[in-house]
C-alpha cells in the first residue's frame, strides 16, 4: 500500500530557521498530538503554525475542562468525518489519566455505550451536534449544564469547533504519519507506531475508517 502523497507540501525542517518553530517541531516528534506532518504544513505560514500550536496547548492540552473528555470528543469528530491521519493518534496525557484504547471503541454510538458516563456522554452529545448541525433544544442545553460549568462549555465547544474545522481540513489535504521527522511512535495508537505497521493496520478488515459513521446531514 502507498503511503498518501499530501497535496501541500511539508516545510522541511532543514529549511526552517526559527530555533522557536524546530524546538515546537521536535516536540511534536517527541510528544505526539499533533504529530509533526500537520505542523510542517502550517509551517508554509508561521502564523498559522503558531496559532494552532497555541491554541492546541492552552485549549487542549491545558484549559478549565477534563482533558479526557476533550480527547474523547477530539476522537468522536475523527470517526465521525473519518480524519484517517487524527483519529490514529492519541493523546498521551489522557491515557496517563486513565483513558484506554476500548475507550474509543463505542464513540460513534456513544448514547447507547455502557462505556461511558453521563458527563462524558453529554460532553460527546455537545461534540455531536457541532460536528453535525443538530438542533440544541432547551433540553440539550440543561443536560450540558447539569455537567458543565460556563467556562467548560466555552472550552468544549470552541475545542470541538477547532478540531472539526482542522480535521476536515487534513483530510482534504490527504497527509499521513511518519513522513516527517519519523522514528518516534509518539501518540500514535496502538498499530500505527511505525510506517510498516501503519500499512498493515489499514489492510485490515476491521480497520475504523472502513465502516460508516451516522451521517447525520442526511437524516
Amino acid at each position: 500500500m502507498a503511503m498518501n502523497k499530501p497535496r501541500i507540501s511539508y516545510v522541511d525542517p532543514a529549511d526552517i530557521k526559527d530555533p522557536a518553530m524546530l524546538a515546537e517541531l521536535e516536540r511534536c516528534r517527541v510528544e505526539g498530538t499533533p504529530r509533526p506532518e500537520s505542523q510542517a504544513v502550517r509551517a508554509h505560514v508561521p502564523a498559522v503554525f503558531w496559532a494552532f500550536a497555541n491554541a492546541w496547548r492552552d485549549v487542549f492540552k491545558n484549559g478549565v475542562a477534563d482533558h479526557s473528555i476533550k480527547e474523547l470528543c477530539r476522537i468522536y469528530v475523527s470517526r465521525s468525518v473519518k480524519c484517517e491521519y487524527c483519529g490514529n493518534q492519541r493523546s498521551m496525557k489522557a491515557a496517563r489519566a486513565g483513558i484506554v484504547e476500548d475507550d474509543y471503541m463505542d464513540l460513534i454510538n456513544f448514547e447507547k455505550s455502557t462505556r461511558y458516563n453521563e458527563k462524558q456522554k453529554a460532553a460527546l452529545a455537545y461534540a455531536e451536534a457541532i460536528t453535525w448541525d443538530l438542533p440544541a433544544d432547551d433540553a440539550f442545553w440543561a443536560r450540558l449544564h447539569k455537567h458543565f460549568s460556563e467556562p467548560e462549555l466555552v472550552e468544549i465547544g470552541n475545542f470541538v469547533a477547532i478540531t472539526m474545522g482542522q480535521q476536515r481540513w487534513l483530510r482534504t489535504i490527504n497527509i499521513e504519519h511518519h513522513q516527517i521527522l519519523a522514528g518516534t511512535p509518539a501518540s500514535m495508537a496502538p498499530g500505527f507506531e511505525t510506517e510498516e505497521a501503519l500499512k498493515r493496520s489499514k489492510q485490515a478488515a476491521d480497520y475504523w475508517a472502513r465502516t460508516n459513521p451516522k451521517v447525520h446531514a442526511a437524516e
